[in-house]
């Protein structure tokens, strides 16, 4: 959970480095390349492997997540003579479905169908179907675990603005035995802000859960190539884990040029941004992930995403332990002792 100092050590180390190779995926991290979703395999050259391997090697991605279920349902594109073809044409291929919110075992026997056809990796994407469905996520979470291991790579990947969505299960599926890498969706022309500003805002909200990195940038609605190669440079210098686009099937041939481009990253400031502070009286997933840290510390909260009385007055012990102002608001202080002191 040392996240601070990480992030500085990675904002420090990035900036100014070529783009030209980004960083490539492998087995121990299949997340860290340069990866293209494809949602609809026929929308990307015709769903032959060979001409599939031929653009993206000439864009530089070295990663394909292709779209394998759709809730309980297996999208049959994603066979074992697909990934197979792929992979020997030396790229790194994950899976992703797209969750629902009910029948969560049924899902989660379609996603190791997935893993069982050759994936070197997994995508959960869970979205608003999932908003204030806890129960539903554990649930999945552990199902898909127990059917393909607590050391299958598994990221997660949804809206980036955590804050807009309390209720989302970030907690769960970025928690224990859920996802290690967090790919969050900077879809910046369909938020309406800048990509300075998306990233950043996306870091910030997104920091407490200590997951790396690796956004999903945007190549449909016709993105600027100015936008797309300034997500880029971005990328680099916050020091992500890796980086993939949404999708082959909407990207246009100017937006394909434009990931292909050699880019450095600008001079950011060798800075990290605050905590979110959390009130009582607020409800929402960032409560959670602070009880789970309680809890870990074996201080009595209650199991919901309210920040009741029984809430503050643990937050209150802890920060007497911790030597902080016995405030009850989970300020930055507060949350960098209980992230340190508090794994889950």
């Amino acid at each position: 959970m040392r996240f601070r100092s990480a992030l500085l050590a990675l904002l420090c180390a990035s900036l100014f480095v070529p783009a030209a190779a980004h960083a490539q995926a492998d087995a121990d991290n299949p997340f860290a390349g340069h990866g293209m979703w494809i949602w609809q395999l026929p929308k990307a050259a015709g769903g032959d492997p060979v001409g599939i391997a031929a653009q993206a090697r000439a864009a530089g991605v070295d990663t394909l997540i292709i779209k394998a279920a759709q809730g309980r349902q297996r999208w049959t594109q994603f066979s074992p003579d697909l990934v197979a073809a792929l992979q020997a044409e030396g790229f790194t291929v994950c899976a992703y479905q797209r969750l629902e919110g009910t029948r969560m075992v049924a899902q989660a026997v379609a996603a190791a169908a997935a893993v069982k056809a050759g994936a070197d990796c997994f995508v959960i994407d869970a979205e608003a179907e999932l908003e204030g469905r806890y129960a539903q996520a554990r649930q999945y979470v552990a199902a898909l675990r127990q059917r393909i291991g607590e050391d299958f790579p598994v990221g997660f990947t949804s809206f980036p603005y955590a804050d807009l969505h309390p209720l989302l299960p970030y907690s769960v599926f970025l928690g224990p035995g859920g996802a290690t890498v967090n790919l969050p969706q900077i879809y910046w022309k369909d938020i309406g802000d800048s990509p300075s500003a998306a990233f950043a805002r996306t870091v910030a909200a997104n920091r407490l859960y200590g997951a790396p990195l690796a956004p999903v940038g945007q190549l449909y609605a016709k993105p600027s190539s100015r936008d797309v190669i300034a997500f880029r440079r971005l990328a680099l210098a916050y020091g992500v884990e890796g980086m993939s686009w949404w999708s082959w099937d909407s990207a246009l041939s100017t937006g394909w040029r434009s990931i292909a481009r050699s880019v450095v990253a600008p001079a950011l400031p060798a800075s990290v941004p605050a905590y979110p502070t959390v009130r009582p009286g607020a409800r929402g997933d960032y409560v959670v992930w602070a009880k789970d840290h309680l809890r870990a510390l074996a201080y009595t909260v209650t199991r919901d995403t309210r920040f009741d009385t029984r809430t503050v007055r643990a937050v209150q012990a802890f920060q007497t332990a911790a030597g902080l102002p016995a405030t009850g608001t989970i300020d930055d202080p507060t949350w960098s002792a209980l992230l340190d002191d508090g794994d889950v």
